[in-house]
């Protein structure tokens, strides 16, 4: 494990989209849409929708602005078609980025990214150029705060469910799973009403990238922050070791 604290990595995220929580219900209203396309209105039955719902209550979007958005997404027929794209490149000293977008206009996503690529002295590649550097892995991190069972029961509930790997961190516990069980994984924790910091899934780098040029340190931010302010950007993941007080 790395040694820095990932919760505070999570906690940092969230306090900055409680700052943002219009772009954040925006970027899930978004996916509950397009999985209520793809599956239909009934979590039940969908667990793409039941993966969003999961996300948007970790990120305290309110139970009827929930049932609004999907309620939305079933009724009507004209409502917007978004499509995923993804785009890879590199920031400053080789820093690898992902951006996940999900867009009506894939023209005037591909300009605003590039466009925050450039502003930061990076370019975007091909596809497919940085992201052998990640794992596409499921994710969750649970606050040891807020979790009332021990380390060890909490590991094997885990694994029984599916989970490949579990670690205890200072603060926190992290379960790594394959993408295709880690809906079984969250659910199983669910149902033993264990509360979730973080459950997702992403690209995790398999090695990271420490910048220590100022000129670097900015340039990445400046990626960054733009590509976060664009309401067609899903996710960004990149391999930057960030300062702790990023």
């Amino acid at each position: 494990m790395s040694g820095h604290s990932k919760f505070a990595n999570i906690k940092h995220k969230k306090e900055k989209n409680d700052a943002a929580k219009g772009k954040i219900f925006t970027i899930i209203g978004r996916e509950i849409a397009v999985a209520v396309k793809e599956g239909g209105p009934d979590p039940t039955n969908n667990s793409r929708l039941r993966d969003v719902i999961a996300k948007a209550k970790s990120n305290n979007m309110p139970n009827d602005t929930i049932e609004r958005g999907i309620k939305k997404a079933a009724g009507d027929s004209n409502a917007v078609n978004y499509e995923y794209v993804t785009y890879e490149g590199y920031g400053p000293n080789g820093t690898a980025i992902i951006v996940d977008a999900l867009t009506d206009n894939k023209n005037r996503t591909a300009a605003n990214v590039r466009n925050a690529f450039s502003k930061g002295k990076g370019n975007i590649g091909t596809q497919g150029c940085v992201s052998f550097m990640f794992d596409k892995k499921g994710q969750i991190i649970i606050s040891k705060e807020e979790c009332e069972i021990d380390a060890d029961s909490l590991m094997m509930l885990a694994l029984d469910a599916g989970a490949e790997d579990f670690a205890e961190e200072e603060d926190s516990f992290e379960i790594i799973t394959d993408p295709d069980s880690f809906s079984g994984v969250r659910e199983a924790l669910e149902a033993e009403k264990i509360a979730m910091a973080n459950a997702e899934v992403t690209m995790i780098p398999q090695t990271y990238v420490t910048l220590t040029e100022e000129q670097d340190l900015n340039n990445i931010r400046k990626i960054l922050d733009l590509l976060e302010e664009d309401d067609d950007v899903q996710e960004v993941y990149h391999n930057w070791e960030m300062p702790e007080e990023e």
